[in-house]
């Protein structure tokens, strides 16, 4: 009994022992004292900061893909070229009547002339006519006062003086009417070819949009149609990029992209080596869980940065200097509570 006893009281005297825990299923770290950077992390591609689509201007078949992505192209570069036997007459006929108005516009001019020269010619008989009736009026009225030439033929003179006076001013209107109805009719059919020498221009650019070019320096990307497919106006026929400006587009979780602001710093892994950059766009809305967040880059890029090449971006979003901090879970979020054990 006296045995039994003294266990008791060994036992009784005992600690509780501590509890355990399987290391399978904790996830260790030291805590820690010091600066902090908080961050958010995301993964992402980089994508040319200068795109540019070529759409299709006008209706056509692919004849033919002269280019395919991964050229280097020029701005007078042919990607590709489309037919269209209607865009080819339209054109034709619109040079046939451009000649056409331009020959109307010669004779219109020959035959204006002719007919201000005869009005001139008119009217400059008519002025000498007028001058030699003044003349003998002038003469018949002298001859009068020393009574040499009877009151009738005076009469006679002035009445032929003025009868060509009036007709003098008659030629004249008759003359500059002449002169403002050729300039009007000049002007009318000078607009008409005007008006087809556009037509003209806008069918050569259309003859000239089937040859379907680059439009700037860079690389093609993607041509999305194939040899003998029909193409509308407005439908994309060739992507073409800048890969020397390249930005990170990042994918980063709702939750974490609150804190995120223009002007930050980023630092992106292209599994090739890192290049600093800072956010530069936040996409206002929410995608699938995600919003985009783009990050222009400062430096120069890593060998094997090309576009959509898939890329690791970390956000800064602020340094702590005087902080104790250890590492969390992955299913950790700010403002939530997990349990820790001291080991």
């Amino acid at each position: 009994m006296a045995a039994v006893g003294l266990i008791t009281l060994g036992l009784s005297r005992l600690k509780p022992a501590a509890p355990t825990v399987d290391m399978a299923v904790v996830w260790p770290d030291t805590v820690k004292r010091g600066p902090m950077v908080r961050q958010v992390r995301g993964l992402g591609t980089l994508v040319p900061e200068d795109i540019r689509w070529i759409p299709a201007t006008t209706q056509g078949r692919v004849e033919s893909i002269t280019l395919r992505p991964g050229t280097p192209v020029r701005a007078d570069s042919v990607i590709l070229e489309l037919t269209n036997p209607q865009v080819t007459q339209a054109a034709q006929d619109a040079d046939l009547q451009l000649k056409a108005e331009e020959a109307n516009l010669r004779n219109m001019r020959v035959q204006l002339q002719n007919d201000y020269l005869q009005q001139k010619a008119a009217a400059q008989t008519i002025e000498s006519d007028y001058a030699q009736a003044k003349m003998q009026l002038d003469m018949n009225e002298a001859l009068a006062k020393d009574k040499l030439v009877s009151d009738l033929v005076l009469r006679q003179s002035k009445v032929r003086a003025d009868e060509l006076n009036s007709r003098r001013e008659i030629e004249q209107t008759r003359l500059k009417a002449t002169q403002d109805t050729m300039q009007t009719r000049l002007a009318v059919q000078e607009s008409k070819v005007d008006q087809t020498r556009a037509l003209v221009t806008l069918r050569r650019n259309e003859m000239a949009a089937l040859k379907v070019r680059a439009g700037f320096a860079g690389v093609l990307q993607l041509v999305p149609v194939e040899r003998g497919a029909q193409v509308q106006p407005g439908e994309k026929l060739a992507r073409v990029a800048d890969p020397s400006r390249l930005k990170a587009e990042l994918k980063i979780a709702e939750t974490q992209a609150k804190d995120i602001q223009i002007g930050q710093s980023a630092e992106i892994d292209t599994r090739n080596g890192t290049v600093k950059g800072k956010v530069m766009r936040i996409d206002p809305s929410v995608i699938n869980g995600t919003r985009t967040v783009d990050v222009s880059l400062d430096s120069e890029l890593p060998k094997g940065a090309v576009p959509d090449l898939s890329v690791d971006g970390t956000i800064e979003l602020e340094r702590l200097p005087d902080v104790l901090f250890m590492g969390r879970p992955a299913f950790g979020q700010e403002q939530s509570t997990v349990t820790l054990f001291k080991i």
